[in-house]
């Protein structure tokens, strides 16, 4: 897992999607589960809050298999402001290894936030039997080229 991602103070659950129910509070014992658990478990996604995800602008990063295609989706809230919507999109579409964009991005005005949702079968390094401290790791270091690559682009 990546070294800057600690997740001693982890709050972590599993919810109903339906429901939005919580099904579990979980330990990071949970995180050592391979990912096909949520293949297995399709009615339900993992809500993982850290304050680790503040290095890369979010608070926390949602986890699930969608129902439709069978494919890992992460959905999680970017604080990046909305004059960097074209940086996000072209970094995103760079990013994800697929000739057709496999993300949402929308600005939720409200709460000042971009939900951000994407197809986690199309990061670089994903690999079907990771497990899901493993995946989360992916995650944040994509994450982390994302800001990363707007906060240069920003300068």
């Amino acid at each position: 897992m990546n070294s800057i991602l600690n997740f001693d103070d982890a709050h972590i659950e599993r919810i109903d999607k339906e429901t939005e129910e919580v099904l579990a509070k979980e330990t990071i014992e949970f995180l050592k589960e391979p990912i096909d658990y949520f293949k297995k478990h399709k009615n339900e996604f993992l809500y993982v809050e850290s304050k680790s995800f503040d290095k890369v602008r979010t608070d926390a990063v949602s986890f699930e298999v969608d129902d439709a295609f069978g494919t890992y989706d992460v959905m999680l809230g970017l604080k990046l402001q909305k004059k960097h919507a074209s940086k996000i999109k072209e970094q995103l579409g760079k990013q994800l290894e697929t000739e057709e964009a496999q993300f949402d991005l929308i600005f939720n005005g409200e709460d000042g936030l971009w939900d951000l949702n994407f197809t986690f079968n199309h990061v670089t390094g994903f690999k079907e039997d990771m497990t899901i401290g493993a995946a989360y790791g992916l995650i944040f270091s994509f994450l982390h080229e994302l800001v990363a690559a707007i906060a240069e682009y920003s300068e």
